[in-house]
């Protein structure tokens, strides 16, 4: 670590960057409450997510009962036709968004399948939907989470070790400054009087 100067550029230098430390400091406080709000924002879609999701299979629990006793391959009725993610930009954070989700129906036979096929296949559609959202939910909130650290760190480096330590070195200096003025003008007083004493 360098070792400080107590002279008048080293004070303006110091000034110059406490300055600066203060002029970043609003934007780092405004981007972590932008995180915060956000953060709050994706939790709670996340949980509509989760609890719709549950309420869809306790429904299909009590409308299709006899899907438990059934050992019909089901699996391959629906597929995924495409799937496309977007990106948000939120302060500097990359969030991923659901754009479009398209799924397919494989073509069967409604005479070789009970009739209870079709009210499935739409609530597996419904559920597979839910799944991709919180998904993107999840992996939305871990971003906004890691974004909300390192701002936080940032903001509390600058606010409780880089301000306060230049601020320690600007009175060090004044202090450094105003005790050589003082030394200086005792040493003209002295010089005065012993010029005096010799004349």
């Amino acid at each position: 670590m360098a070792k400080l100067a107590l002279n008048k550029s080293a004070l303006n230098r110091e000034g110059k960057r406490l300055q600066t430390f203060h002029q970043f400091l609003p934007a780092l406080d405004l981007k972590r409450k932008q995180l915060l709000a956000a953060r709050v924002e994706a939790r709670h879609r996340l949980d509509q997510h989760k609890t719709a999701l549950q309420a869809l299979h306790a429904r299909v629990g009590q409308e299709l009962a006899m899907l438990a006793e059934s050992d019909l391959p089901l699996e391959s009725l629906l597929s995924v036709k495409s799937l496309s993610v977007t990106e948000r930009n939120l302060v500097g954070v990359v969030l991923p968004e659901l754009q479009q989700l398209e799924l397919e129906n494989a073509a069967y036979s409604h005479l070789l399948l009970p009739h209870w096929v079709d009210p499935l296949l739409n609530l597996q559609a419904e559920a597979l939907r839910l799944e991709v959202e919180i998904q993107l939910g999840t992996l939305c909130l871990q971003r906004l989470e890691d974004a909300l650290q390192k701002t936080t760190q940032r903001l509390n480096l600058f606010d409780k070790v880089l301000i306060p330590k230049t601020e320690k070195n600007i009175r060090r200096i004044r202090i450094a400054l105003s005790d050589a003025e003082r030394a200086g003008v005792v040493r003209a007083k002295i010089a005065k009087n012993k010029h005096r004493s010799l004349a």
